[in-house]
């Protein structure tokens, strides 16, 4: 028993010890505890203050506090809207799918009413032979296997390239027999005086000069190819690309809707009141804004009357890279594919493109018996926007009838857009504001006034193409 008192007490006086050697450690942990308690005290008392009570028929009722947008947006999900553009995005989407595009993939900002913009391309691949290369029918046993031949764009190539000769066969390694495989050539250096100086690399015999470059015709394929570096090579020829600038104007877009104070008052059969009007003035807002944005002319105006400067957009359709032409009588499956080809290959763009279109080359599409080659597809629903869906093995397009085509007089034409590349400026948001004509004495009318500075830019030209029946 004894015994038991001294442990106990050692005990009390290693625990006392302990306390006093951390006591700063023990005030921090009271001080956190208090602060958590007083914390989730407050909590509580907030969520007491103002809670939500069902009413007998479904409703919900706020008491014990105000009401707030967090207990609204809880409460009551539609009660609140959102911000007019994406009220806009609602009315009649299909009736303006390129400005319901850019909408749903969001506008830039842009500082000033002129936005200038960087386009960077991709470097040429291809291009033909300006002269015909003779190949000697005998050589001296010292004579070069080097020979320069001339293209339509020597610039695009640099020493150490090996180039791909479409049409001309090379030769076995023996030098002797033709190859299945087509000739390439290795690009030893491009000569000051023009043309490319090069060497064969699956080349024929000549006497007895091996690995000889055979006969080329005038207009045949070269195709650049990767570049070829020995073992001991540390360098390359120097590769560079500059981005060319455009520029396009952010044209102001306006609507003015006004209804007067007894219009208003008035009793109707239907109805019909201030809201009705601004979604009907939305819509055709945007129809204007559709044609502008597809075939607007950039310019700048000058108004003699008003002493003002008007900037006008430029559109899409006179920005587009590329153009594939086709009549009315080849119309077939086979030219669809090359449209497509068209469309997706050269431009490295992405393989999931929208084609729109007036009402005559729609027509003409849905008319084509289509197989396992190239497929058509139920609706797809894509950005609020319901189209029909054209598979090849190129890629896949999104078509859509777009009336403005036909309303521009362009309804056998159409444009296939890559809406990755394709970009909104936005000087001033789509925006409402409310005119007190009243107060200022003008007229005893309601008005509301619709604004929006913005331009439509595609960032990489050869993405897009222009269809144009001829």
């Amino acid at each position: 028993m004894f015994q038991q008192i001294i442990t106990l007490k050692c005990r009390v006086k290693n625990t006392i010890g302990w306390i006093k050697r951390n006591r700063a450690l023990l005030i921090l942990l009271v001080i956190i505890l208090i602060m958590l308690v007083l914390a989730a005290c407050s909590h509580g008392d907030t969520m007491l203050a103002a809670t939500m009570v069902a009413g007998v028929a479904g409703g919900k009722h706020v008491v014990g506090g105000p009401l707030t947008t967090d207990l609204a947006s809880k409460g009551s999900p539609d009660l609140l809207l959102n911000e007019i553009d994406r009220q806009i995005v609602k009315i009649r989407p299909m009736a303006t799918p390129i400005d319901q595009l850019s909408r749903c993939a969001g506008a830039k900002h842009s500082g000033s009413m002129v936005v200038d913009y960087y386009n960077v391309d991709t470097k040429p691949t291809r291009t033909r032979t300006a002269a015909a290369y003779t190949a000697p029918t005998t050589l001296a046993a010292s004579a070069s296997t080097k020979v320069a031949i001339s293209t339509d764009n020597d610039e695009i190539f640099d020493a150490s390239d090996t180039i791909l000769v479409q049409g001309v066969h090379g030769y076995e390694p023996d030098g002797v027999t033709p190859s299945d495989k087509e000739l390439m050539l290795y690009v030893v250096s491009r000569d000051e005086t023009g043309g490319l100086v090069v060497q064969a690399v699956n080349g024929k015999n000549i006497d007895k000069a091996v690995n000889c470059v055979p006969s080329i015709a005038k207009g045949c394929t070269l195709i650049r190819m990767g570049r070829a570096a020995s073992e001991l090579d540390v360098m390359s020829p120097q590769f560079e690309a500059l981005p060319t600038k455009a520029q396009n104007y952010c044209q102001i877009f306006k609507m003015q809707i006004e209804q007067s104070t007894l219009m208003r008052m008035a009793n109707k059969e239907v109805q019909w009141n201030m809201s009705d009007q601004e979604e009907a003035a939305i819509y055709d807002m945007r129809l204007g804004m559709e044609k502008s944005f597809l075939f607007g002319v950039k310019r700048s105006l000058w108004d003699n009357v008003r002493k003002q400067t008007l900037l006008f957009t430029g559109g899409i359709w006179y920005q587009a890279g590329k153009t594939w032409n086709y009549d009315d009588s080849s119309l077939t499956q086979d030219s669809i594919i090359d449209m497509m080809r068209e469309a997706f290959t050269g431009n490295a763009g992405s393989k999931r493109k929208i084609l729109i279109g007036g009402s005559g080359l729609i027509g003409r599409l849905n008319k084509l018996d289509y197989s396992k080659v190239i497929t058509s597809r139920d609706t797809v629903s894509k950005w609020g926007i319901d189209f029909n869906e054209l598979r090849s093995k190129f890629g896949t397009l999104y078509v859509m009838l777009s009336e403005v085509f036909d309303e521009c007089g362009m309804a056998d034409n159409g444009i296939v857009i890559d809406p990755e590349y394709m970009q909104k400026y936005s000087h001033v948001p789509f925006s409402t504001e409310a005119l007190n004509l009243k107060a200022s004495g003008v007229r005893n009318v309601d008005a509301l006034v619709l604004t929006e500075a913005s331009c439509l830019v595609l960032r990489y030209p050869k993405a897009h193409m222009r269809i144009i029946m001829q």
